[in-house]
């Protein structure tokens, strides 16, 4: 780092900016010179010294912290000095006056009057560039155009991670390219995606595995007590409480009947032991028969017995309830969803864009907890580390209400880096998501959001140190992120690689402009959908 640089013939000394003039934990209130910032700009236009989100450093002893500006103003309309707040980011070993061996987290603060200087381009390189730590390098970062930014793997999934964004933003397309990442630099790696809009066969197609209500076959015996009731049970407030337990009593009958069965101690209507469909109306018929003529419970047991018969006949349930589902396939359909081996293809996408919306909850809540449930039982028979992806997050971890996917996935959030589940989410509404959820993310890639609710929501799950990056939100181009949290060197704002075009997702929306100009075979194409329609198939 030089005293001086040359601009105009002339020499200006401008190693120092600016000063600390009030510091309050990891933050600190400074004065910069208006006058030398503008002549570091003039003789280095690239360069954007004392911008939002620019960084400075000054010295404590034999270090060098770095310093990130978040918010400036001016002082008087016709005064040089502009008043500013920074954070405190991470410290590195001064070497002869230059920054070196960056490390993240400050470990002494400094004193009032200490003087803020410029960061150079090559120090710039050291704090951004990514260690000898297994990571991903997804795009650029601002405002630069050859400092790549870079995810650690370990971090990112350890800690689980999050993507929000509003719509319109490139969010589908930067989910994209994170997963693409990963799935280069571990093709053996073991990934499940829950797609609830189809988007995302197109993408991986080819290098994944691809289930949709055409090949899915996830039995129904996998369901515990709670997603058996979600469906079955239909009634409201005290009928429903009576409902489900006769339904818990009469699916412990079911389950006990299965040769599978015999010798375990500890049947529960939770274990996920096979039965047939038949053999439980059978007894609810035979409970149901047993009762007084008087009792008023003869109407539940007709209720969870007519529910059953019409899920039997209805097309639409059949990749859950069809009577070929009944064998004891747990390990094969653990294997083809977790990628058990891989096989060099080490996603899978679950397309729900074909699921009866109202059992939609419950297939989420069935795959979230067979993959914890996994986990959990496998732990130290060298078990596999699983990354669940949860696309269109809030719809199943909803904040105003319980459902048995909320249940499993808050769950995850809180306890899955201990078994080796790595939850990642996407969501437009951050703030529709259950409260505490984000928080237990440990990374944060947040894209522009345009609700001042979303924006408050992120602000308030991210560390206090970032959160002057995360004010830069609404400002935010498409393809545009702040990412803050473990997986990253410092909090950051990048713009994302282009993905390849035939990796991109199927998330486009319709140009109307174009769409309305012409007029085509309306009656043919009218008569295709209603088809479609009618068959209930894509």
């Amino acid at each position: 780092m030089h005293d001086t640089f040359e601009t105009g013939g002339a020499s200006h000394d401008v190693l120092e900016l600016g000063r600390i003039v009030e510091v309050a934990g990891a933050s600190a209130r400074v004065t910069l010179d208006a006058h030398r910032l503008a002549l570091v700009r003039t003789a280095d236009p690239a360069s954007m010294p004392g911008a939002i989100g620019s960084h400075l450093k000054l010295r404590i002893g034999d270090q060098w912290v770095v310093a990130q500006i978040h918010a400036l103003r001016l002082e008087q309309a016709d005064s040089d000095q502009i008043l500013g707040t920074v954070d405190f980011v991470g410290e590195g070993m001064d070497a002869d006056g230059v920054l070196s061996r960056f490390r993240r987290g400050v470990s002494q603060l400094p004193m009032p009057g200490a003087g803020l200087r410029l960061i150079s381009s090559h120090e710039l390189a050291q704090i951004f560039a990514a260690d000898e730590r297994p990571h991903i390098e997804i795009g650029v970062v601002h405002p630069t155009d050859d400092l790549r930014a870079a995810l650690y793997i370990d971090a990112l999934l350890g800690r689980h991670f999050a993507i929000v964004g509003s719509t319109g933003t490139g969010k589908s397309t930067a989910t994209a390219l994170v997963l693409h990442r990963i799935c280069d630099l571990a093709p053996e790696g073991h990934i499940l995606m829950i797609d609830p809009h189809g988007e995302y066969a197109a993408s991986f197609k080819g290098r994944g595995a691809i289930f949709d209500v055409s090949n899915l076959a996830i039995p129904y015996w996998l369901m515990n007590l709670e997603e058996h009731a979600e469906i079955l049970v239909t009634a409201h407030g005290p009928e429903a409480t009576v409902d489900r337990d006769i339904l818990a009593k009469c699916l412990l009958a079911a389950r006990a009947r299965n040769r599978a069965a015999e010798g375990l101690t500890r049947l529960t209507p939770d274990s996920p032991i096979p039965y047939l469909l038949s053999d439980l109306g059978a007894i609810l018929s035979q409970e149901m028969g047993r009762l007084d003529k008087a009792s008023g419970t003869a109407a539940s047991y007709m209720r969870l017995k007519s529910r059953i018969d019409e899920i039997k006949v209805d097309p639409r349930y059949a990749f859950m309830f069809s009577g070929m589902l009944v064998a004891d396939s747990m390990a094969d359909v653990l294997a083809k969803l977790l990628r058990l081996p891989s096989e060099g293809k080490p996603i899978s996408i679950v397309d729900l864009s074909g699921v009866p919306s109202e059992i939609t909850s419950v297939v989420v809540s069935l795959l979230a907890r067979m993959i914890f449930d996994h986990a959990i039982w496998s732990r130290g028979d060298e078990a596999r580390p699983v990354l669940l992806v949860c696309e269109e997050a809030h719809r199943y971890i909803p904040m105003d209400r319980h459902c048995p996917a909320r249940d499993v996935l808050e769950r995850i959030a809180k306890e899955g880096r201990k078994y080796g589940v790595a939850l990642g989410l996407v969501t437009q509404r951050p703030s529709d998501l259950a409260e505490g959820v984000l928080s237990q993310c440990g990374t944060i890639m947040a894209m522009r959001l345009n609700n001042e609710r979303d924006q408050a929501y992120v602000r308030s799950a991210v560390p206090e140190g970032a959160r002057g990056l995360i004010d830069a939100i609404p400002a935010l181009r498409n393809r545009e992120a702040v990412i803050v949290g473990e997986g990253v060197p410092i909090p950051i704002r990048i713009a994302f690689d282009t993905l390849e075009a035939e990796r991109l997702p199927a998330s486009h929306d319709p140009v109307f402009s174009a769409a309305w100009a012409t007029t085509r075979d309306e009656r043919p194409r009218l008569e295709r959908t209603i088809r479609k329609w009618r068959a209930q198939t894509h």
